[in-house]
């Protein structure tokens, strides 16, 4: 891929910091070391679904076209991190499990990549606040956090960003074969709680 890579806003770094028990820790280190990557804890200020690039690209595409949009992207270690509302990492392979879709041919024999899920008790590799340094080009943001309180997808929208995307691809379709996606409401929703794959 090429697309350039985002710089985080101050609002942004403190937003991301805010993940952590020691906020200004993560400042200081950040200002020591403005060009490698962190690792931050999730389950609090946000979760983070991975996936190969290649299905983390449908996904966001669905999601900028026929969906609510994207919060913060990243790219690391060859996978595509989109940071999601916290109680993702479980609600998300729960959805895919009833749904039938988990990584398992779905009701038309149509599959989901694997998916990892990280949430409350996970850490992620996050790029720097600012590109370049000694990162590698491969960790970088595609969509920076920008503002204090970034607006997240939650599992409802990645998981039907996660069928668009594997309907699409499989048509090779591009937004002509899209229907909006519409999450539904998170009250009254049932969880269903399945082991987490990492």
């Amino acid at each position: 891929m090429s697309d350039p890579a985002a710089y985080v806003t101050p609002a942004g770094a403190d937003w991301l910091a805010s993940s952590s028990v020691f906020p200004r820790s993560v400042h200081a280190l950040w200002a020591l070391r403005p060009g490698l990557p962190g690792v931050l804890p999730c389950g609090t200020a946000f979760d983070v679904v991975s996936a190969g690039p290649l299905f983390g690209r449908r996904i966001l595409d669905r999601l900028w076209t026929a969906g609510p949009g994207t919060g913060p992207v990243a790219l690391h270690g060859g996978r595509m991190l989109l940071f999601a509302v916290p109680g993702t990492a479980q609600r998300l392979p729960a959805l895919l499990s009833w749904r039938e879709w988990g990584h398992t041919a779905g009701r038309d024999g149509e599959t989901i990549p694997p998916l990892l899920c990280y949430g409350l008790g996970d850490a992620v590799t996050v790029p720097p606040p600012v590109p370049g340094g000694n990162c590698p080009p491969t960790t970088r943001w595609l969509v920076a956090p920008d503002v204090r309180h970034p607006w997240l997808p939650g599992a409802e929208a990645l998981l039907w960003a996660c069928v668009r995307a594997v309907r699409t691809g499989r048509a090779g379709g591009g937004a002509g074969h899209d229907q909006p996606i519409s999450a539904p409401s998170e009250q009254g929703a049932r969880v269903y709680h399945v082991n987490r794959r990492r």
